[in-house]
């Protein structure tokens, strides 16, 4: 099938860009492992022997950091609807945990312990219509904030993607509800014309 105008200037930009170039010398499986590099550098939210759980992980990226921070002694569980390729030391779940029995599932795996922190790089299927998109994202992040309430320990932190529009108030605000800390992230790895942004939370409050 032949490709569109729009996709030979995406796969252009894509295979010119630095971060992808980094990436493939260092053995990582995103561009996006150096946004989650980035915020960690800034706020040292992981740390050795932290429990981790990373929602929408494939392909990989931000489990091989985590797992590369918190050692042998950690412990990152990574989710996905999406297949993805093993990693070692990291354990996949792949499923939907807005499902039932994918939940219990998860919270069987991770049994009595809280994690340390929850880390999502979740985005809908672009669309290319606001209006549609927007409420997507929104919804994921919410999602994303309701596991994470359930599973954190007292003081635990949280990162997830956002773009900015539609409902991204309200969700700083439910998310500074439950966190003694809250700040915004735009790691330079995010393209600018991105509207993609981080809230990266800590101090999390039962």
């Amino acid at each position: 099938m032949k490709k569109s105008k729009s996709s030979r200037q995406w796969l252009d930009r894509h295979f010119k860009d630095e971060y992808v170039k980094l990436a493939q010398q260092q053995g990582l499986r995103s561009r996006a492992a150096f946004k989650l590099l980035e915020i960690q550098e800034r706020e040292q939210l992981l740390k050795p022997g932290y429990r981790v759980v990373d929602l929408g992980a494939a392909p990989g990226g931000w489990s091989q950091v985590a797992r590369r921070i918190v050692g042998e002694s950690g412990r990152v569980l990574a989710v996905d609807v999406l297949p993805m390729e093993p990693l070692p030391g990291v354990e996949f779940l792949q499923g939907d945990f807005r499902q039932q029995a994918v939940l219990e599932q998860l919270l069987q795996q991770l049994g009595d312990d809280r994690v340390d922190i929850v880390i999502s790089d979740m985005a809908p299927n672009v669309s290319g219509m606001a209006a549609v998109d927007q409420p997507r994202a929104i919804y994921l992040c919410e999602i994303a904030l309701d596991l994470a309430q359930r599973i954190l320990r007292p003081g635990g932190g949280f990162v997830v993607k956002v773009f900015q529009g539609e409902g991204f108030d309200q969700f700083h605000r439910d998310l500074r509800a439950s966190f003694g800390r809250v700040v915004t992230r735009k790691p330079k790895a995010s393209r600018a014309k991105s509207r993609e942004i981080y809230l990266v939370a800590g101090n999390f409050n039962l």
